[in-house]
């Protein structure tokens, strides 16, 4: 029987460069011969679906249903039978994943009550706790002027929201401290600075190696 696969995930402020970062690494793991497996939250789901609707503005939504949205695409992310994170983690398959429920926690907390975001939540966190969570840092100014060049902006794709969503992410890992094995990690303009910092902490989580 496999052992079970490690779950890795990316967060970070718009612009931080997660996907990036969480494709690289997955390359590297591949041929490091880890069987990886890259996914996103908002998922492709139905639920995900609605989501992106509601970023990209197709859909005006109220702050409390995109939190809803959010806790229920992420549950059936965790649990779906064919495509959940859990199947693959109980096959031996290591779980890379661009946002998770600190996400919730940094970007619903910080328009509507955190609590009730994380009460939101309670039933994925008792479901599956990340082996690590990376936060990729960058200054908002700079992640905004990466979003500028990207072409057209998201929901929270302006400096105040970003700066505020910073800011309730560092909020958030101060409450968790201890709990979580949260990794905070300079999003470097060279972005092979960035890449080598998270092989050093994939190889520590994953073959024992120093991070």
């Amino acid at each position: 029987m496999n052992s079970r696969g490690k779950f890795i995930v990316f967060e970070g402020i718009d612009g931080s460069g997660k996907s990036t970062q969480m494709r690289l690494l997955g390359q590297y793991l591949t041929e490091r011969g880890v069987e990886c497996r890259l996914t996103h939250e908002p998922t492709d789901s139905p639920f995900g679906a609605i989501l992106h609707d509601c970023m990209s503005g197709k859909i005006d939504a109220d702050e409390r249903a995109i939190a809803l949205l959010f806790a229920a695409d992420r549950i059936d992310h965790i649990q779906n039978p064919a495509s959940g994170i859990r199947a693959a983690l109980e096959s031996g398959v290591t779980v890379l994943c661009d946002r998770y429920y600190f996400s919730s926690f940094a970007y619903n907390g910080g328009f509507v009550p955190l609590d009730w975001v994380i009460e939101l939540n309670r039933q994925a966190m008792e479901l599956l706790t990340p082996d690590l969570v990376v936060f990729l840092d960058l200054d908002p100014e700079e992640g905004m002027a990466r979003i500028s060049r990207r072409g057209e902006r998201e929901r929270y794709e302006n400096l105040d929201r970003q700066k505020k969503i910073r800011e309730k992410y560092f909020e958030v890992f101060e409450r968790f401290s201890g709990r979580e094995n949260i990794v905070i990690v300079k999003s470097e303009a060279r972005k092979e600075e960035t890449q080598n910092r998270l092989r050093r902490l994939a190889d520590g989580l994953l073959f024992g190696g120093r991070a």
